[in-house]
């Protein structure tokens, strides 16, 4: 069993923790406010800083927001960098820039330590049920040492390539899921509007070429209207702005993606960027003057 630093208990953060921490693991995060209930009981310690968390364990993984977040967490004041230890395995499971990643790999390295990047697919659910989609850029030790904890948390693990390939895949990913979640939206938007049982018209599409994980969660959340998330319109915004920026590093023209994203910035304009990115589909909705469901 391992010593673990897991700094990030979020929507997704905290169930992955609970897995590690029931698979025998012991835990410590930074303390931020009151640790979850569950997370205390099952015998997770607060520490004050990421420095003391780094000083008290073996491996240390963050599951934070956005890449100036990770930035701050390893190599800010009271960082993981100033309590790493030689050997000390990092795994980043937030999804972030793949430049900015080569660049902390090496950072780590430099200091003595192994990194890994590992973002994650899946969503709340994925992560409650521990069947997240995990893409990791590592090398082969660096892989072979995560890889058993990365099976507690996920289903699906893929050594994508070095540092930065995971999270080239994420950003590919997150380019896939904003624009099936457009083409879901607009889909079943047209079959409301024409008058069309929306639910039927959704479980029929279930049973052709059109099926996808996200017309069976995502479709179901626009026609009952719950948009709690799940996973935030925010961040699927910040990890577009990812694809845009490396498409425009790399001369590549993103259509699609630069739509969605002007979409996204409706939903946030309209108060929405802590809507689950299903809300996408309220954005068109508002331009077509018509709400799913309606008949």
């Amino acid at each position: 069993m391992s010593k673990i630093g897991f700094i990030g208990l979020g929507i997704m953060g905290r169930p992955m923790a609970g897995h590690l921490l029931d698979a025998g693991h012991e835990l410590t995060t930074v303390k931020r406010g009151t640790l979850d209930e569950t997370l205390a009981s099952k015998g997770m310690k607060e520490l004050d800083n990421p420095k003391a968390v780094a000083e008290a364990s073996e491996v240390v993984i963050t599951m934070v927001p956005d890449t100036p977040d990770v930035e701050e967490v390893l190599f800010g004041e009271g960082g993981v960098i100033e309590g790493l230890k030689p050997g000390t395995l990092v795994i980043d499971m937030s999804s972030i820039a793949p430049l900015a990643t080569q660049e902390f790999a090496k950072r780590i390295q430099d200091a003595g330590g192994e990194y890994v990047d590992a973002p994650v697919s899946g969503g709340e659910g994925g992560a409650i049920n521990a069947a997240l989609t995990i893409m990791v850029g590592a090398s082969q030790e660096g892989f072979e040492r995560a890889n058993p904890l990365l099976e507690v948390m996920g289903k699906t693990i893929t050594h994508i390539g070095e540092q930065g390939a995971g999270q080239t895949c994420k950003v590919a990913n997150q380019i896939v899921v904003a624009l099936t979640i457009e083409a879901v939206s607009e889909g079943l938007l047209f079959a409301s509007k024409a008058g069309a049982d929306v639910a039927k018209v959704r479980e029929s599409l279930l049973g052709g070429l059109a099926q996808s994980k996200i017309l069976d969660v995502h479709g179901e959340r626009m026609i009952n209207r719950t948009f709690d998330p799940g996973f935030k319109i925010k961040l699927h915004q910040k990890d577009l702005n990812l694809a845009l920026e490396g498409a425009r590093s790399l001369n590549l023209a993103l259509p699609g993606t630069a739509n969605a994203q002007q979409l996204f910035q409706a939903c946030v304009a309209h108060g929405g960027g802590d809507w689950d990115h299903a809300g996408i589909a309220r954005a068109l909705e508002q331009l077509a003057d018509h709400e799913i469901g309606n008949r």
